[in-house]
């Protein structure tokens, strides 16, 4: 029988995973070669992912959201909450797919798909930020500034599309591959540490 996913275990397993991961949320490194410094790499999504392995995609959702409210509490939104939106909808869009396809392959190579397919469903944050975000964040500083700065890293960039697509597509690949590696080096460990606590949580219930 497939276990339940809301149980008290794994409330507080997610509550755990989005609290640490709400803390790495606040330790960005900008990538200035890639995109203006405003776009800070971060490792939130890190947690994130080992619980969309070891719970499924539903979980990595949930675990996302208490990621983002867990910032808001330790440092309000200074961006009318858009830089909170595009995070959890660019992480969303990493960690479901990837816990979806692994969900159904648990093995090296599915976790490995699961993330190269993640990284690159991110990639519709090049959309996204064309279309909601860089219009929304301009209320806080001014296109053409956001543009310029763009433009000063890639001569190219000369409007919102271009803009997106060689500033922010190539920092959400960069991400998406920097937290697949961390995740892949360190889910195993965590996964006993999590698998093994279940198998107590059952015992102890037969018990």
């Amino acid at each position: 029988m497939r276990e339940k996913l809301f149980t008290t275990r794994n409330v507080v397993l997610m509550g755990m995973l989005g609290a640490l991961a709400g803390v790495l949320m606040m330790f960005e490194v900008p990538l200035v070669f890639l995109a203006p410094s405003f776009y800070g790499l971060d490792f939130s999504e890190v947690p994130v992912l080992v619980g969309s392995f070891a719970l499924g995609p539903v979980a990595g959702i949930v675990i996302e959201a208490v990621k983002i409210l867990v910032k808001l509490v330790i440092k309000p939104t200074s961006t009318g909450f858009v830089g909170e939106f595009a995070n959890f909808t660019i992480g969303c869009a990493l960690v479901i797919p990837a816990g979806l396809i692994y969900h159904f392959n648990r093995t090296k190579k599915g976790a490995g798909i699961g993330m190269t397919v993640g990284t690159m469903m991110a990639m519709a944050g090049v959309v996204l930020n064309a279309v909601v975000m860089l219009p929304f964040y301009s209320h806080f500083m001014p296109l053409d500034t956001i543009i310029s700065m763009g433009a000063q890293i890639n001569p190219a960039v000369s409007n919102v599309w271009t803009f997106a697509l060689l500033c922010v597509g190539p920092f959400n690949v960069v991400k998406g591959i920097v937290v697949s590696l961390i995740t892949a080096l360190v889910y195993k460990r965590v996964s006993v540490v999590i698998h093994s606590t279940a198998s107590q949580a059952r015992r102890g219930v037969r018990a």
